[in-house]
C-alpha cells in the first residue's frame, strides 16, 4: 500500500532559509506527520557536506559557501538546476539509507530515459551519470529515522560554476545537463516528469496539504 506524501513547489528560494526549514520540519515531526517532497531551485550557492574536505573548494569567487549536515562533499546549486528534497519517515517506509539512495537514483534514471537519455548509477559514487559525465547528485541526512536533503539534477543551468570545485570531491569530474542531451530546457517541465518517478519508486501517493 502506498503512503501519503505532500509535494510542495516553492519555486526559486534561498538555500540557507530552506536548509533551516528542512531541519525544523524534521525535528518537529511526529509518527503521524505526512512525508513531504519539495521541488525547487536555489539562488547560486556552494554547499559542503558534513565531512567535506574544503580543499575541493577551488575558486568559489563571490558565490556563497554554506556548511550543511548532509553527506557527501562539495556541490553547487543554482537556477536551472532542479532540487528535490525528500523528507521521509524511513522506519514507516521500511527503507534503509542505501535502498533510499538507490531508489532516488532510479527515479532520476527513469526520468532521463523518458527523454531518450541513457544514464546509470555508479558503485561507490552516489549520483547519476551519462557516460563519464555526472548529471545528478545525491546527498542525504538521517535524523530520528527521518531523511532530509535529497537530489539535484542539472537541467538547463550554467555548468561553469562546477569549474570552481572538485564536484562531489572528484578532481576533474565532468558534468552535463539534460538540455544538452535531448531533455527539456525548463526546470518545471523536468519536475513534472520527475515527480511521478519519485512517487513510483518511493511507493508514495500525493495528497493535498
Amino acid at each position: 500500500m502506498r503512503r501519503a506524501v505532500i509535494i510542495r513547489e516553492p519555486g526559486r528560494v534561498d538555500y540557507a532559509a530552506t536548509f533551516d526549514e528542512m531541519r525544523r520540519f524534521t525535528d518537529s515531526r511526529t509518527a503521524s506527520t505526512l512525508d513531504e517532497i519539495w521541488l525547487l531551485e536555489h539562488d547560486p550557492v556552494y554547499t559542503l557536506g558534513i565531512n567535506a574536505d574544503t580543499s575541493h573548494l577551488l575558486n568559489p569567487g563571490d558565490t556563497p559557501v554554506i556548511q550543511t549536515d548532509r553527506g557527501g562533499q562539495v556541490t553547487w546549486h543554482g537556477p536551472g538546476q532542479l532540487v528535490a528534497y525528500v523528507m521521509l519517515d524511513l522506519r514507516r517506509a521500511k527503507l534503509g539509507i542505501r535502498e533510499l539512495v538507490c531508489r532516488l537514483e532510479r527515479a532520476i534514471i527513469g526520468t532521463l530515459d523518458g527523454y531518450g537519455i541513457a544514464a546509470a548509477g555508479r558503485q561507490g559514487a552516489p549520483g547519476v551519470y551519462c557516460g563519464q559525465r555526472k548529471i545528478a547528485s545525491v546527498g542525504l541526512r538521517i535524523r530520528n529515522h527521518c531523511s532530509y536533503h535529497g537530489i539535484s539534477i542539472n537541467v538547463c543551468n550554467d555548468l561553469q560554476p562546477f569549474a570552481g570545485i572538485n564536484p562531489c570531491g572528484y578532481a576533474g569530474l565532468a558534468v552535463t545537463r539534460a538540455c544538452d542531451l535531448g531533455g527539456p530546457d525548463n526546470v518545471d517541465r523536468f519536475a513534472e516528469t520527475l515527480a511521478p518517478q519519485l512517487l513510483a519508486h518511493l511507493q508514495l501517493t500525493v495528497v493535498d496539504p
